[in-house]
C-alpha cells in the first residue's frame, strides 16, 4: 500500500515505464532510420521530451548501448545459428556474407554498427570484434578447403563489408533483387571455381 504523500514507488514504476517506452520507441526509430536517427523522432514516438531521453540514459551512446543486444546482435546471430547448420565450408563462408551483406540493406542500424559509426560504444565494438572472428574462421576453413582464394585476408573481408555499408548508403533506392544480383558478382570474385 502506497502511503499518501510520500513518493516512491508509483513514481519508480513510472520511470520503469517511461525508460521502457524510450526503448520501444528507439528501437523503432533507429531500425527505420539507423543509429544517428534525431533524438528528438525518438523522444515524440515515446511521448515524452528530449530530456527525458537524456535523464534516463545519459546520452545518444547510452540509449544505443540499451538497445543493440535487441535491435542488431539477435539478427546477427541468427546469421551465425544458420550458417553454423551447414557444412560445407564454402556454404558456410557464402551464406555468412551474403546474410550480413542482405542485412545491411534491410537494417540501417545494423548497417551503422557493421561501419562502426559509434566506435565509443563497448556493446557494439564487442559485436563487431565477434562478428569478424567468426567471419575470419569460416574464411581460413574455406581456404584450407581450397574453395576461396588464398590472397583474401580477414581485413579484406571486413573492408568489404565496409563498402556494401557506403553502396547501401549511396544507393539507397535500389531494389533488394538487384542488390542481391550484384552480390553475387562480388562473392564470385572470392571464391575459387571448383563446381561445375
Amino acid at each position: 500500500m502506497t502511503v499518501p504523500g510520500t513518493p516512491g514507488r508509483p513514481r519508480r514504476a513510472d520511470a520503469r515505464r517511461n525508460t521502457e517506452g524510450i526503448r520501444r520507441a528507439a528501437l523503432d526509430v533507429f531500425r527505420s532510420g539507423g543509429l544517428n536517427s534525431p533524438l528528438e523522432e525518438v523522444a515524440q514516438a515515446a511521448g515524452v521530451s528530449k530530456g527525458t531521453i537524456y535523464h534516463r540514459f545519459g546520452s545518444r551512446r547510452g540509449l544505443i548501448d540499451a538497445v543493440v543486444d535487441e535491435l542488431v546482435a539477435e539478427r546477427i546471430q541468427d546469421i551465425i545459428a544458420t550458417v553454423e547448420q551447414l557444412h560445407d565450408p564454402r556454404d558456410r563462408f557464402e551464406q555468412y556474407l551474403l546474410g550480413i551483406w542482405l542485412l545491411q540493406f534491410d537494417e540501417p542500424a545494423a548497417n551503422d554498427v557493421l561501419m562502426r559509426t559509434t566506435p565509443d560504444s563497448e556493446p557494439l565494438s564487442h559485436l563487431c570484434a565477434g562478428a569478424q572472428q567468426f567471419a575470419s574462421g569460416l574464411l581460413c576453413a574455406a581456404q584450407q578447403a581450397g574453395t576461396v582464394r588464398a590472397d583474401i585476408t580477414p581485413d579484406d573481408i571486413n573492408q568489404l563489408i565496409l563498402e556494401r555499408g557506403v553502396v547501401v548508403r549511396a544507393c539507397d533506392q535500389q531494389p533488394r533483387d538487384d542488390y542481391r544480383r550484384r552480390l553475387r558478382f562480388v562473392l564470385d570474385g572470392l571464391l575459387v571455381n571448383t563446381r561445375n
